[in-house]
C-alpha cells in the first residue's frame, strides 16, 4: 500500500470515507448504487446517475418516488460506484443525502448535463416535464461532514 493512498475506516461493511475520498471513489464512474433505508431499516439499493464537479457529488430524481420520501426522513445513504445497470465497481461507501436548491441546484443541474449530455442534459429534464414531475437534486457528502 503506497504511503499516501487514503485510509478508509471501516464500519462494518460499509467504509467510511472522507469527503476527497468519496468524490475520488465516485468521479471515475457515471453512475452509482445509491442505498436509502425504509423506516424498518431495509435497505433499498437504486442506480442512479451521478456527476462530480469540483469534490462536489451529485444526483437528481424527482419527488414523487419513493426514493425521495424516504431521503426526506432520513438523509443517511449508502454509496457504490456501478455499472449503468447497478453492478457493484467499487466500495460501498457511506455518506447523507443533502436536498439542494437555489444556487446550488443550479450547480447540480450543469454537472449533470456536463458528465451525461443526453442523458440527464436532455432526456431526463424532458421527461420530467413531460410527466409534470418535481424535479430534485441532491448532494452526497461524507457522514462526518
Amino acid at each position: 500500500m503506497s504511503p499516501h493512498a487514503p485510509t478508509i475506516a471501516r464500519d462494518g461493511e460499509v467504509e467510511t470515507p472522507t469527503e476527497e475520498e468519496l468524490a475520488a471513489a465516485l468521479s471515475r464512474r457515471k453512475t452509482m448504487v445509491l442505498t436509502t433505508f425504509r423506516k424498518d431499516g431495509t435497505p433499498v439499493a437504486t442506480p442512479v446517475s451521478v456527476a462530480v464537479d469540483g469534490g462536489r457529488i451529485f444526483f437528481r430524481t424527482y419527488a414523487q418516488t419513493w426514493k425521495f420520501k424516504r431521503l426526506r426522513r432520513n438523509p443517511l445513504v449508502e454509496v457504490t460506484p456501478s455499472t449503468f445497470r447497478g453492478k457493484p465497481r467499487g466500495p460501498t461507501l457511506a455518506g447523507r443525502a443533502r436536498l439542494l436548491d437555489g444556487g446550488d441546484e443550479k450547480a447540480a443541474r450543469r454537472a449533470l448535463a456536463r458528465r451525461h449530455p443526453l442523458l440527464q442534459g436532455s432526456l431526463v429534464p424532458w421527461v420530467h416535464r413531460l410527466l409534470r414531475y418535481t424535479t430534485v437534486h441532491y448532494e452526497i457528502t461524507a457522514r462526518g461532514a
